[in-house]
């Protein structure tokens, strides 16, 4: 790993935030490194407020949008709450339908099946809402490149509302409405939302007509949360105040598909990361080995005996997922020791029987391994379906846009995307990538990059400074959970290898008397650099670890030198 520390803030700002706040230096340099110069900088950044929230209006055609639906209830019109299957796409059906049940009788969700239909709108969705007298779909998480299919719907005398946070391409949708801050022709201050954060600004947006208040709208900010988790957005601006407030709602009063979830828990308060890591992949698991329709109805049960027979089933998918993940990314494995090239910027990867709805996956474990940019594919009817990861600093879906002549479709966003093509068009196509990849790629960014924040000493991690960091939380992409470094350490005898395989270290570090345990993720192979009392310098994030109902700080140590 290459060790980047970032370059020092300027002095004086720090020295006049710091007294402003009362904090520590170190802590007015983290905050400025986020941009936060101002003592209203900084009570905005640590007491988000939905207040903060931005007009809901000021989305490019939210005024047509909200016309659409309000028309549709008044006529009593039959209305279709489509999604993607994935975590962002069921939230966000979950969150629209429910909301809308409350003022309408006459709603329907669609969710396409990852294998017959594939990623999108689909045609066959459109189908089923013309046998069900739907005149209005309303699609979340995906749209914005479905032109044909919204023109067919069209000639069914159907009409779209799209809510996306994709990339646009040439192209508007000929929907009533399309509302996605990314378009070039929107002025919404904040365009980084989720999927799940443009239905929730569509429902702010209907509230305004229902007489109700944001404070009405708290309690679907679980699904907000949990979506922007697992769909990796930044957690800066607006995302920060839903993130905030949903995990409030997680942690205090959350739906019943979420108590159902984590009844096995023993957990007390939830952190993003435990959204990330326990309830995303399980809401993911329908999608992927089912169909993401159970996810919905788990999101939007009310009953908890239901609830919990739903979470039951899909804790069985999330088991069978985990199996498929683990044997096809040893395959994966296989194949790429089979056929190394040296010097190759890609990882690319085939196998018609692997399963569709866990190749994201494997394709994120690839890259981790071999840290380039990475696509796996797999057999979809006649076609071949790939996902595609990238490393930090590089935008896969451009590289993928200078592919199009032998892409059928994709879609996506800088470090993820999708795409399918003719199975004659795979190795022209693999052959392209690896060109525009190896032509664009700065060969740094193949070297995985620990960003360290600052130095510290030991003796600077006390309990304010902690408590004061821990308010730094929601962590997430544009406000990662602070990196420090620090040098001469020494470990005090008990270091070990732990975990299947003897993959983590477990050790306690001790620097001028201040002595605090630390657990290294996948290190246990530099378990040698620190025996025998040899000096080295580590970077870490600082976490409380929960054992035996006893909470203590420990080093969550990312590298050690």
């Amino acid at each position: 790993m290459r060790w980047t520390l970032r370059s020092k803030s300027e002095i004086s700002t720090i020295e006049q935030l710091a007294k402003a706040l009362n904090v520590d230096t170190i802590i007015a340099s983290l905050l400025v490194q986020r941009g936060i110069t101002t003592f209203n900088d900084a009570k905005r950044f640590f007491r988000p407020v939905l207040s903060d929230l931005h007009d809901p209006f000021l989305m490019k055609d939210m005024d047509l949008a909200v016309s659409r639906i309000l028309k549709a209830i008044a006529n009593g019109e039959n209305i279709l709450v489509y999604g993607d299957y994935d975590v962002d796409g069921t939230t966000s059906v979950a969150l629209l339908s429910s909301y809308l049940k409350t003022i309408h009788p006459n709603i329907a969700t669609y969710i396409p099946d990852r294998y017959q239909e594939g990623y999108g709108v689909s045609y066959m969705g459109i189908d089923y809402a013309n046998d069900n007298d739907i005149s209005l779909i309303i699609a979340l998480d995906c749209g914005i490149k479905a032109i044909e299919k919204v023109a067919y719907a069209k000639s069914k005398g159907i009409d779209f509302v799209i809510c996306d946070h994709h990339r646009p391409g040439d192209t508007i949708p000929d929907a009533v409405a399309v509302l996605d801050p990314k378009r070039d022709d929107c002025e919404y201050p904040y365009k980084e939302l989720c999927g799940c954060g443009v239905g929730f600004k569509l429902i702010q947006a209907l509230a305004t007509h229902q007489g109700q208040t944001i404070d009405d709208l708290i309690p679907y900010l679980d699904l907000v949360v949990t979506a922007i988790g697992a769909d990796i957005v930044p957690i800066t601006g607006e995302n920060r105040v839903l993130a905030y407030y949903g995990l409030q709602v997680i942690n205090s009063n959350p739906r019943i598909g979420f108590k159902a979830m984590l009844s096995q828990t023993k957990k007390e308060t939830l952190t993003i990361t435990d959204v990330v890591f326990m309830i995303a992949p399980r809401i993911n698991a329908a999608g992927r080995m089912k169909h993401g329709l159970h996810a919905v109805n788990l999101l939007t049960e009310e009953n908890l005996h239901t609830a919990l027979q739903f979470a039951a089933e899909i804790e069985t998918y999330n088991s069978d997922r985990k199996d498929a993940d683990k044997s096809i990314t040893q395959k994966a494995l296989s194949q790429i020791l089979e056929n190394e090239e040296e010097n190759k910027c890609t990882t690319v990867v085939y196998e018609e029987n692997w399963h569709k709805g866990v190749i994201g996956i494997v394709a994120s474990r690839l890259t981790e391994t071999y840290y380039r940019p990475t696509l796996v594919f797999t057999k979809s009817g006649e076609k071949l379906a790939a996902s595609a990861r990238s490393v930090k600093g590089f935008d896969v879906y451009n590289a993928l846009e200078a592919c199009s002549d032998y892409i059928e479709q994709f879609g996506g966003h800088k470090y993820a995307a999708g795409l399918t093509l003719l199975e004659d068009q795979y190795h022209a196509f693999k052959q392209k990538f690896e060109e525009v990849v190896s032509a664009t790629i700065d060969k740094k960014l193949m070297i995985p990059e620990i960003v360290v924040d600052t130095e510290i000493e030991l003796t600077q991690i006390t309990p304010k400074f902690h408590r004061i960091l821990k308010q730094f939380a929601p962590f997430g992409p544009g406000n990662m959970a602070p990196v420090f470094m620090t040098q001469g350490l020494i470990d005090t005898g008990y270091a070990k290898c732990v975990g299947a395989d003897q993959k983590h270290l477990k050790c306690k570090v001790q620097k001028q008397n201040i002595a605090i345990g630390g657990i290294g993720f996948n290190l246990g192979k530099k378990y040698e650099l620190i025996t025998n009392q040899q000096r080295f310098k580590a970077a870490y994030t600082l976490e409380e670890n929960e054992w035996n109902g006893q909470v203590s700080l420990q080093l969550n140590l990312k590298d050690i030198n």
